[in-house]
């Protein structure tokens, strides 16, 4: 098993561990095809996704997965498969033969533009089982021939959040202050639920309680500057009991948003 395979094992196998993995609900007899050409990481994948209520046909090579093409709703394909063979192979084949059975790509790198008949590319090794399950869900639908839409955007938001760090306050708002994402830790420091906040506006819900932030959005947004701030004050108009005495560092970073327009990025940790 290769080092990448043995991380990506390694992520889903810990991915188990929470209860989340198995109570989530999905739905009852999809028939989901798996390929991977390693052994381990084909029978762990096949595990999870049975304990989630997915039927599961395993396949460790381009031949195996073809003949399993009429059988499947969805099918999960590892992209390098060696000897230089790839799942993008029996990809092209399952769109010529069942045009409307959904495609999720796995590969360990993003070196490869993925542009061709895949309807999603999921990252070995930084994409958890949660989002196979999550794609899996979204994608269920087009065993029924219906076109879907995926919306990755808490995906792709969520991956920054993590580059930046777990303990840090991350908020994407648009320029207005209206909230895209915040990461739990936000979410808890400001005393909602990380689903209360989407689609809210900063200054309308919470302006109140925090700084004054309309100018270093609008600036960060319009400009793509950076603001940087080390200083006492951290987000809050009056610092909470604990905090009296902390520094903060926070950063507003500019992000183009999902759908072209332009954003911020408000991290803040405190340092003591």
């Amino acid at each position: 098993m290769s080092g990448e395979d043995q991380k990506d094992g390694a992520e889903l196998a810990g991915s188990t561990a929470g209860p989340n993995v198995i109570s989530m609900p999905s739905p009852a007899h999809v028939r989901v095809l798996l390929l991977d050409d390693d052994p381990a990481t084909l029978l762990l994948r096949a595990a999870i996704l049975r304990q989630n209520g997915y039927e599961c046909f395993p396949a460790s090579s381009v031949e195996e997965a073809n003949e399993l093409i009429d059988s499947i709703d969805v099918a999960v394909l590892d992209y390098h498969l060696g000897q230089g063979k790839f799942g993008t192979e029996v990809a092209t084949e399952l769109r010529h033969r069942r045009p409307s059975v959904p495609i999720i790509i796995l590969s360990a790198t993003l070196e490869r533009r993925f542009g061709g008949v895949e309807d999603m590319h999921l990252l070995k090794g930084y994409s958890s089982v949660e989002d196979l399950l999550s794609a899996l869900r979204a994608l269920e639908a087009k065993r029924r021939g219906a076109p879907v839409v995926v919306d990755a955007r808490d995906f792709y938001y969520s991956r920054i959040a993590r580059a930046i760090g777990v303990d840090v306050l991350v908020q994407i708002l648009e320029a207005d202050g209206t909230w895209v994402y915040v990461n739990e830790a936000a979410a808890q420091y400001l005393g909602q639920p990380r689903d209360w906040f989407s689609g809210r506006n900063l200054f309308t819900e919470l302006g109140e309680r925090l700084r004054d932030w309309r100018d270093v959005l609008e600036k960060v947004a319009t400009s793509r500057e950076t603001y940087i701030d080390r200083t006492r004050r951290g987000l809050l108009k009056e610092p909470k009991a604990e905090e009296q005495t902390a520094t903060w560092s926070v950063l507003a970073f500019p992000i183009m948003l999902h759908d072209g327009s332009n954003g911020v990025v408000l991290s803040a940790r405190s340092l003591d």
